[in-house]
């Protein structure tokens, strides 16, 4: 019990930081019928409830296929699609308002729920929903008329901004509104997807049947640019849904600096992803100016360049050419026009369980701009994937940078045995650590 008090402290603690970061900020959360049917779902509105008490600005677009589905079912009318998209006629355009309306009906009323004794108690939450989003039909595509199913022509963005600065969270149906008075269908990736860029909003966040975006041999994709996924799906080497994969590379094209992608089946995974240093899904951004990868021996120089002042400084242990070459593979590096800026190493002890974060170095031109937390995350992605719980580090005079990106201090006897014994005393370097599960 003490354990577990003294671990939700810490926790806490720790997400201080990024609450700071998100208060004022405007996050749009996606998420399609199957995860408003979801054992799950009302967890998430708990999750929700939380960010808009934390003072986030909050747009919520949710689907209704299954829910359409199953009213189109019940009326015995023929469901027909043309490219994986609805015609809606104007029998089905009643199944879609019908599905629309008691979908948002049910979100309202779990955001509303407020019983003594639940997470919900005295959260008093707003939420504003109306005409927010002009659409135009979708037309004809390939010789198929697609009637009532359209697309977004404009979201208004000011009377959104209304309700957010009044406090409220704005639900946005996957329905939109024309000068004529006519009701389209719309999908609500492309509603979730323009309402972020039209609302030029932090982040996006999508819901999935996956953790992330996973590449279809199954590993989990933590953190992608833009490029490197169009280029993946593609090739159909991604397993996730295409309608959540489209959301999130057209929302970072268009200028959204985050999107992010989590899982609607795994409780607490909206807080653990905006709140934990780690997440829990997948983060896609735009594509760099600047290139990280893992060097090559063709980086050498380039390495040895950049390291050579800090180690005249006593910052780093010195290096030979022979050794660099022959632990070439065990660095990463970032590359601005051909030349290196920064690198660091990562040596693996799987028999710990452990890596050692080492030969960290930033161009003084370019020291700054998040490069050194860029570096620190392509090595927390090396170390997960390699099934290692814990990041140590030793150093001289840049303890402060490590304690402000999580690191905690730690005694000689945390080192691996093999590291122990080549422990320089004569220097006395300091010991910090990194858990990262």
């Amino acid at each position: 019990m003490v354990l577990y008090h003294q671990d939700g402290i810490k926790l806490f603690r720790s997400s201080l930081p990024y609450i700071n970061a998100h208060r004022g900020k405007t996050f749009v959360l996606m998420f399609g019928g199957e995860a408003i049917e979801d054992a799950n779902f009302p967890n998430i509105i708990h999750d929700i409830a939380l960010l808009a008490s934390l003072g986030v600005r909050l747009v919520l677009v949710h689907g209704a296929r299954p829910q359409i589905d199953e009213r189109v079912a019940l009326r015995n009318i023929e469901s027909r699609f043309a490219d994986g998209i609805r015609v809606t006629d104007k029998q089905t355009l009643e199944c879609v308002k019908d599905a629309a309306g008691s979908v948002r009906s049910q979100i309202e009323a779990l955001l509303t729920m407020g019983l003594p004794n639940s997470p919900m108690h005295g959260a008093q939450i707003r939420v504003c929903t109306g005409n927010l989003v002009v659409a135009k039909p979708m037309g004809v595509r390939g010789g198929v008329d697609f009637e009532n199913t359209g697309v977004v022509r404009r979201i208004d963005t000011t009377g959104i901004n209304d309700h957010l600065n009044d406090g409220s969270i704005v639900l946005l149906s996957p329905m939109g509104y024309s000068s004529t008075g006519e009701v389209f269908n719309l999908s609500h990736e492309d509603v979730a997807t323009q309402a972020a860029i039209s609302l030029k909003a932090d982040k996006i966040i999508v819901f999935s049947n996956y953790e992330g975006v996973h590449h279809k041999d199954g590993k989990l994709l933590r953190t992608i640019e833009r490029p490197q996924l169009e280029a993946l799906m593609l090739n159909q080497e991604i397993s996730t849904e295409d309608t959540v994969l489209s959301a999130l590379t057209t929302s970072v094209a268009a200028g959204i600096p985050r999107a992010h992608c989590i899982s609607y089946e795994k409780d607490g995974a909206l807080l653990q992803e905006l709140f934990t240093r780690d997440g829990t899904g997948s983060l896609v951004l735009e594509h760099h100016y600047e290139q990280i990868r893992s060097a090559t021996i063709d980086d050498v120089g380039g390495i040895l360049n950049l390291i050579k002042p800090l180690e005249e400084s006593g910052a780093l242990v010195k290096r030979s050419r022979e050794r660099l070459e022959n632990e070439i593979n065990q660095f990463i590096v970032i590359v601005r026009d051909g030349m290196i800026i920064a690198c660091a190493a990562v040596y693996l002890y799987p028999e710990d369980g452990c890596a050692e974060l080492a030969c960290v170095a930033t161009h003084p031109d370019y020291r700054g701009k998040n490069r050194g937390e860029r570096i620190l995350e392509a090595v927390r992605n090396t170390a997960l994937d390699n099934n290692i719980d814990t990041i140590f580090v030793l150093t001289t005079l840049t303890a402060h940078w490590f304690l402000e990106h999580g690191f905690l201090p730690a005694d000689i006897s945390a080192l691996p045995s093999a590291k122990k014994e080549l422990y320089n005393y004569q220097r006395n370097s300091k010991v910090f650590t990194l858990q990262l599960r």
